[in-house]
């Protein structure tokens, strides 16, 4: 990293962020004089030291750049001893981190190596004809690296990952009577109404309460290819990761989601079990199909 850009983001405090403000990012371009696309290069060894790449051993960082001027930061995390599906890449991190700060738009993804096929077919489903991918030496719109490509128009959806409407989820008389609605369970529950679900109708979010009281969340991000789809638990442990925790800080955990032919519960215990020893709390609410 340049030596001006590493003063300023230590002299300013920003070296531990994970989301930039348009003001944070304007302070580093005027201070080492780097473009976007530059800066966003030299900013990427922040993402890539959070991955969690303790299977491939390949850590991946991937900044997403929103049509707002903010910037996201993700990182690929791994977790032994659960099957590959269950990964998540750096650019569904970095992606994901925008949904949950109500990003509608993507205008580049930045990432440290080629983005996958999955990788691509995920960005597919933002549902843009000028999405740009970069990568070292490389630049390439999304349709020139992923041509004749199956995505939400041919499933006859009008919208995409980050602009879908929001749901109005409600809770059953019984489901309600067997879980009350705490401030974490809310939580889960503005995620699931958050949620991007088109083809399952399974809105569903998480909810992580840390021991120190901070609170990581996730919601749930589905593709039109099914597999590429993105739990709302694996986002929700992308952020723990990105900001400095550990599964070991982990105190409760609530997972929101809609009766659907698709469940998340039962491979998001799976997961968390695998983990840490907090239980995870689930709360089944009505769909909006």
């Amino acid at each position: 990293m340049d030596d001006v850009l590493k003063h300023t983001l230590d002299q300013h405090r920003l070296s531990q962020l994970t989301h930039f403000s348009p003001e944070q990012i304007q302070l580093l371009m005027d201070a080492s004089e780097l473009g976007t696309g530059a800066l966003a290069s030299a900013l990427l060894p922040l993402a890539k030291d959070k991955a969690q790449a303790s299977i491939s051993n390949f850590a991946v960082g991937a900044i997403a750049i929103g049509g707002s001027g903010h910037w996201y930061l993700g990182a690929n995390v791994e977790f032994v001893g659960m099957p590959l599906p269950l990964s998540v890449h750096a650019e569904q991190a970095a992606i994901g981190h925008a949904a949950l700060f109500d990003e509608q738009y993507i205008e580049r993804v930045v990432v440290s190596a080629t983005p996958c096929g999955h990788c691509r077919q995920f960005m597919q489903e933002l549902n843009q004809d000028d999405l740009l991918l970069a990568w070292p030496e490389h630049h390439f719109m999304l349709n020139e690296i992923l041509p004749h490509a199956f995505g939400p128009t041919d499933l006859q959806q009008t919208y995409g990952l980050l602009n879908n409407p929001t749901a109005n989820l409600t809770a059953s008389t019984q489901s309600a009577a067997q879980h009350k609605p705490d401030t974490l369970t809310l939580a889960a529950w503005d995620q699931a109404n958050a949620s991007y679900a088109p083809y399952s109708h399974n809105r569903a979010g998480v909810a992580l309460l840390l021991n120190d009281g901070q609170i990581c969340q996730g919601l749930y991000l589905e593709n039109a290819a099914f597999n590429p789809s993105l739990g709302p638990l694996q986002l929700a442990l992308s952020q723990l990761y990105l900001q400095g925790y550990t599964p070991a800080d982990i105190k409760r955990a609530v997972l929101v989601e809609a009766d659907a032919q698709v469940q998340q519960a039962a491979y998001a215990a799976l997961l968390l079990g695998s983990l840490c020893d907090t239980a995870l709390e689930t709360l089944v609410v009505k769909s909006e199909a």
